[in-house]
């Protein structure tokens, strides 16, 4: 942009300065503001806040104004759509990222050519805080192929063995026995721990309380991680997909996923296995499986306990 002063225009104003010669249709979504918990400081977990979107998308010419053929355009739902898609389905830190997924989202659609996509924060400050980015098609195209290709094979999806370990097992001389098991079975597995053993340290707040209920079932994790070599300590999606992909035996640390998730468990008292229920929900296991020892745990169609490593 040559002119300074396009620098603080909406999107539309943009995507005009940077056209061809012979440009592109537009339709724009403006001023479309939600409620978003969002944020990478510790002050904006937990609240919600407005964010507002302006989005501008060049679209393929079509005959729709010849026709009047609602069937031959681009829906503006198609930008609406996007975003409400994506913030559905994680909790996002950096108004960057978001801005990414919503123009990879609508980029997807073939009549989508460029896309402009500005996010602002409207409470931080007196004003408004915000990025603003231009992504065209052809880009999104090179970076996203690779996960259509997967997204066109979903028989290679892996469910994974959930296995909840409890104090009882991680504290024994059968550890070894139920490791050897776990590492042997056919299916990927993932470990779930209990909290570390004695009382946690207690607030009146009670978001720190989680925080601090969620790092203690990590210090157990790194306590199993200490204890055998193979079990590795994950706390992201990313890496745990591809510990599930490469066989890797993984402990899993909680705090991040469940504090990212859009829909999570919300309890500050949430029991580790009922934890342990939604991660294998949320990672499609084949099964959730308790091992002997935990106190209060009773099967039902979510999971099923074992007494030996020969029942696995």
């Amino acid at each position: 942009m040559d002119e300074t002063s396009l620098a603080f225009e909406l999107p539309h104003m943009r995507a005009a300065a940077t056209s061809s010669h012979d440009p592109l249709d537009r339709i724009s979504v403006r001023d479309y503001t939600r409620d978003v918990e969002i944020g990478a400081f510790q002050a904006e977990r937990g609240v919600t806040q407005r964010i507002r979107f302006n989005v501008v998308l060049e679209v393929s010419r079509n005959a729709a104004a010849a026709t009047d053929d609602v069937d031959q355009v681009l829906s503006y739902d198609t930008i609406t759509e996007a975003i409400d898609a994506q913030l559905q389905t994680e909790r996002i830190n950096l108004l960057e990222t978001l801005a990414e997924r919503v123009a990879e989202r609508v980029l997807a659609n073939p009549k989508a050519v460029r896309v402009f996509v500005r996010i602002e924060k409207l409470d931080r400050i007196p004003g408004t805080l915000g990025v603003e980015i231009a992504r065209s098609r052809i880009a999104h195209e090179n970076v996203v192929r690779p996960l259509k290709v997967r997204a066109e094979l979903p028989d290679q999806q892996v469910h994974p063995l959930v296995v909840f370990l409890p104090n009882a097992v991680l504290h024994s001389h059968r550890l070894g026995g139920w490791l050897d098991a776990i590492a042997g079975h056919e299916l990927p597995a993932i470990i779930c721990v209990e909290a570390a053993s004695g009382a946690m340290p207690a607030t009146a707040a009670a978001l720190a309380n989680r925080r601090i209920a969620l790092l203690s079932i990590e210090q157990n994790a790194w306590v199993l991680a200490g204890r055998d070599k193979r079990c590795v300590v994950v706390d992201s999606r990313t890496e745990l997909d591809w510990a599930i992909k490469h066989g890797q035996l993984s402990v899993w640390a909680p705090s991040k996923i469940v504090l990212d998730a859009v829909k999570g468990p919300k309890g500050v008292d949430l029991a580790p296995l009922d934890l342990a229920r939604w991660f294998a929900s949320e990672f499609s296991a084949q099964s959730l499986v308790v091992l002997e020892g935990y106190q209060g745990a009773e099967s039902d169609d979510s999971q099923r306990i074992v007494g030996s490593p020969d029942g696995l």
